[in-house]
């Protein structure tokens, strides 16, 4: 399992916030790989981590899901991985005392290269589905709870955010209710 920090919009690293790729074997008859170890992963993150919840979303080309986070006494990291199709996957710091808060950065999931991307507390999660069919797995630090969940507004000007919908021919994203009426990162609660 390799790791490399992702850079945000503005090139500075995200602190804490990595790629995983694993290691796959490939022949003839196909591939298999490793993808999850709990020893391994906390190696590779720098910190323990345990796992409490796992969700599996299908999503057809333009949907876009998120910003989404839950705030303390809840609050998720998570490990995404696409298994069918492809996405823009992001990350936005939330973290107020953090140099990099309000930045972002993205990497494309997708069932060819099998990366994963680690999302730790603190961070904003949002994917833009490129392909139908395209089927995310992600396992979450703490179990989803209502009162803790929240939102940011995917075309928020103060993150701006460079969503790739040209390039799947769509000129706004298909979106839940939730996230079409989530608040500016201004008005959001966010991490100290």
């Amino acid at each position: 399992m390799d790791t490399k920090s992702l850079h945000s919009n503005k090139g500075n690293v995200l602190n804490g916030v990595c790629v995983i790729k694993p290691r796959i074997i490939e022949d003839n008859r196909g591939f298999f790989y490793e993808s999850w170890n709990q020893k391994l992963f906390n190696k590779a993150v720098g910190e323990e981590v345990t796992f409490l919840q796992d969700n599996h979303s299908s999503s057809n080309t333009g949907v876009l899901r998120g910003l989404h986070y839950q705030t303390q006494p809840k609050p998720q990291g998570k490990l995404v991985r696409c298994v069918s199709g492809s996405v823009f996957d992001v990350a936005v710091d939330l973290r107020k005392s953090s140099p990099t808060f309000g930045e972002w950065a993205s990497i494309v999931l997708d069932n060819v290269n099998k990366l994963m991307i680690w999302i730790p507390v603190g961070f904003a999660h949002g994917f833009l589905a490129l392909e139908d069919n395209s089927e995310l797995l992600y396992k979450a630090s703490e179990l989803w709870s209502k009162d803790h969940d929240k939102s940011i507004r995917w075309d928020d000007k103060n993150i701006n955010i460079n969503w790739p919908l040209k390039d799947i021919n769509f000129s706004e994203p298909r979106l839940s209710e939730k996230d079409a009426i989530a608040p500016f990162l201004k008005n959001a609660e966010i991490f100290n």
